[in-house]
């Protein structure tokens, strides 16, 4: 992978843990403006990154936490409080900042948040919303995060100062960032990220679980509406179940939609089937 340069950041030293699509994507576009450890639970893992031009990848949680000044939780968010636990025994300093890319953001402030403010570090939530139905390191790049937005939580009351830093470390690697509450953050990904995800797997089982083979006599319209479906379930599980009740209402209003547009061809209104399509069309067209 060719070397890929972005604006200047503040930090120095940099640990990730957790080495997946975002985690590795964040290792490829930093190694070059930052000294970066790409942390592994398994061993056999890291000389697969190596190999692959991670040269800081390493499975030593205490060389992963070392003398970092910005420390990102890139695991699933029900391995992230036993983890953290382990980086702040493992030395992870109290100058350190610590920031996350899940999915959702409530319970990592509730989880997290206690932790570090004992320990004298500060947490700000971050979301890039930059993932992909591929997932792990194999798919990983250094441009996953240019253009995208990166959604941004300060529940906890982290300083001006670490703020101002960390925004300006996401717009270094090419993201818009835009500040959110926790739960205003869960809503909003409920609408916009993981309501398209339960669609498209919905989708993917009305129209294939009786026969799989007539995916074969399929167009894009298919493919391009479940792709999201392909994501890792245990990942998503854990995402969907985590911001249930933000999810719930985005469902019933999809609910709602759908049973206006089957009343309508029930009594087939032609008219009200149009207007339901062009408003749809129109609100597309402007993505």
């Amino acid at each position: 992978m060719g070397p890929v340069f972005f604006m200047n950041h503040s930090f120095q030293k940099i640990g990730i843990l957790g080495g997946g699509l975002l985690g590795g994507s964040l290792a490829f576009a930093l190694q070059n403006s930052a000294e970066v450890r790409l942390w592994f639970r398994k061993k056999e893992a890291v000389s697969k990154a190596q190999k692959l031009g991670i040269s800081g990848a390493t499975s030593g949680l205490k060389e992963a936490v070392e003398n970092c000044d910005l420390l990102i939780l890139a695991v699933p968010i029900g391995a992230m409080p036993e983890l953290l636990v382990a980086a702040l025994a493992a030395g992870l300093p109290k100058t350190a900042l610590v920031t996350d890319v899940g999915s959702v953001k409530q319970p990592p402030h509730r989880q997290l948040s206690p932790i570090l403010m004992e320990a004298g570090n500060a947490f700000i939530g971050s979301h890039p919303m930059a993932g992909s139905e591929q997932s792990g390191l194999l798919a990983a790049r250094a441009d996953l995060f240019e253009g995208a937005a990166c959604l941004l939580t300060n529940d906890s009351g982290a300083a001006d100062e670490l703020v101002k830093r960390l925004d300006h470390f996401w717009k270094s690697l090419g993201c818009r960032t835009q500040w959110f509450s926790a739960a205003e953050h869960d809503q909003v990904v409920a609408r916009i990220s993981h309501l398209p995800h339960i669609t498209a797997a919905a989708t993917a089982l009305s129209a294939l679980q009786e026969n799989p083979e007539y995916g074969d006599l399929a167009g894009g319209g298919l493919k391009d509406t479940t792709r999201v479906a392909g994501g890792n379930p245990a990942m998503w599980a854990e995402i969907l179940c985590e911001n249930k009740d933000a999810i719930a209402v985005e469902l019933r209003d999809n609910i709602r939609h759908l049973n206006e547009i089957l009343a309508s061809l029930e009594v087939v209104d032609l008219e009200t089937a149009r207007t339901w399509l062009e408003q749809a069309k129109q609100l597309r067209d402007r993505l």
